[in-house]
């Protein structure tokens, strides 16, 4: 008859086995480190389980485990990306109008509280436009863009609304990102959550080899990736009485991952 086991089960058998497993490497380790002189190529045993590795060589035992710590926070700054396109006859008359769109849209941004600083020019095109296969241009477009940041989000659909309205149908956005303005106090958390995890499990992969858990002898911590919540591109009521534009700040997780190697006694 057939034997079934719950997850539980199965995981439980799966941590009897990778201590089993460990404890097979470091007494082979032990064994074999005792007739050579340790060398760097005298490691005797090195079996990875999981996340953690078991390395016996002459005289020596430690293990290598990660640890990882995740936190959460609300952003606090919103990152846009908004400009003008315009389209006419000659270049020069497109690039007047889009000026001027692009002058209106920073005026009443200035105007609503955000900071010249927070403002940026980050896309400028020029192109013609075939209606034929003449090779001649009918038309001119000129597209302009602007990267800005709003950093107080209570307001910032007025602000975005206000500054569609200004740009007219010239209006176009292309990317929303929500931020954290100041990740280090979130980072800090992280990491001491992340060492606590890789010394538990240290303590325990020790306790399963009969050992007691020694120092540190190194501590390594990767670049963690910068976070990024896009929102999906959406265009923005130009023309009429355009509502404020919903914000919903939603939380970002940061993640910070440690590997340390202790010492076994």
């Amino acid at each position: 008859m057939a034997v079934q086991f719950s997850p539980v089960q199965r995981a439980a058998a799966a941590g009897v086995a990778s201590a089993g497993l460990l404890i097979a490497a470091f007494a082979l380790g032990a064994g074999q480190g005792s007739a050579a002189p340790a060398s760097a190529s005298d490691t005797a045993a090195s079996h990875a389980a999981g996340n953690a590795t078991l390395t016996a060589a002459a005289g020596t035992a430690r293990i290598t485990v990660t640890g990882t710590g995740k936190v959460s926070g609300v952003p606090n700054q919103l990152s846009l990306s908004m400009g003008v396109q315009t389209s006419a006859g000659s270049v020069a008359t497109a690039l007047r109008q889009a000026n001027t769109a692009a002058r209106s849209v920073t005026a009443v941004l200035r105007r609503s509280g955000v900071a010249t600083s927070d403002i940026q020019t980050s896309g400028l095109s020029i192109y013609p436009s075939y209606s034929d296969s003449s090779g001649v241009p009918s038309s001119y477009q000129v597209s302009e863009q602007l990267t800005i940041t709003l950093r107080r989000l209570s307001v910032a659909g007025n602000q975005i609304s206000a500054a569609a309205r200004a740009g007219g149908n010239a209006t176009t956005v292309d990317g929303v990102s929500l931020n954290l303005s100041d990740s280090s106090a979130l980072l800090a958390a992280a990491r001491v959550e992340a060492v606590a995890d890789a010394k538990a499990k240290a303590v325990a992969y020790a306790h399963a080899l009969g050992r007691p858990l020694g120092p540190v002898v190194t501590m390594s911590e990767p670049p963690p990736a910068q976070p990024f919540q896009p929102l999906p591109e959406a265009a923005v009521p130009a023309t009429g009485r355009a509502s404020s534009v919903p914000v919903h700040p939603g939380t970002q997780q940061l993640s910070v991952t440690v590997t340390v190697v202790f010492a076994l006694g």
